[in-house]
């Protein structure tokens, strides 16, 4: 009996399958990493460089984007930040003697010069600027009578500070003004250098440099020109 199942048991481990054999994997180690069939160093290639070329794109744009921040400040400092500073008291007491304004040069690309806007101008290209506030407009005739101020022969009563004047100089005879000319007078007009003089005039728009916002001398007058 005994004899009988040992050889059960010996056809029974006779009909097992052969087991298979196993695989070697071959194995590559870079910095201190274990990687098999030399597949994982392709991959980790492959997104070292997927990596760069992002990095790279970032960096384009990063520069994109600050060039347009220079470019958008430069605009700003050229259209909106251009400084005058007032010499005199001649528009008190809007302004007053040294205040240092910001000149708005990119408004009237937009829109023309309107009445009573106080704006920058010089009659000679290295002269000083001026400024003053615009009372006549082109096509207008400006006339000083009594003391006031007259547009195409009736009195001015709105966007004029100045009353009472006593010097009326070229406009004491009616001023035709042409289509690009502008009426200057000062709000101070007793301290006031402007289109009354023979020497200043009349101003034409290419002498207008911009037109005065802003106040940015440090003190109670810092702020909006009102």
């Amino acid at each position: 009996m005994q004899d009988l199942d040992f050889r059960r048991k010996r056809k029974r481990s006779n009909n097992r399958k052969p087991a298979k054999p196993r695989r070697t994997r071959r194995t590559s180690s870079r910095g201190g990493l274990r990687f098999e069939d030399g597949k994982a160093p392709l991959h980790f290639a492959q997104e070292k460089l997927r990596r760069s070329r992002v990095g790279a794109k970032d960096i384009v744009i990063w520069a994109v984007e600050l060039l347009l921040v220079c470019m958008l400040a430069v605009f700003l400092v050229a259209a909106f930040g251009q400084r005058v500073s007032t010499a005199g008291d001649s528009m008190s007491p809007a302004l007053k003697n040294g205040d240092v304004l910001l000149i708005n040069r990119a408004v009237y690309h937009i829109k023309s010069p309107a009445r009573g806007d106080i704006v920058a101008f010089r009659k000679e290209e290295n002269g000083h600027f001026s400024v003053k506030r615009i009372v006549g407009l082109p096509g207008e005739t400006v006339q000083i009578t009594d003391g006031k101020v007259l547009i195409n022969g009736e009195e001015l009563t709105n966007h004029i500070y100045a009353s009472d004047i006593e010097y009326a100089g070229e406009a004491e005879q009616p001023v035709e003004l042409g289509k690009d000319e502008y009426f200057v007078i000062g709000d101070n007009h007793t301290a006031s250098d402007d289109s009354r003089l023979p020497s200043i005039g009349a101003v034409t728009r290419d002498e207008i440099y911009g037109e005065a916002w802003f106040i940015v001398s440090p003190g109670e007058d810092f702020g909006f020109i009102g």
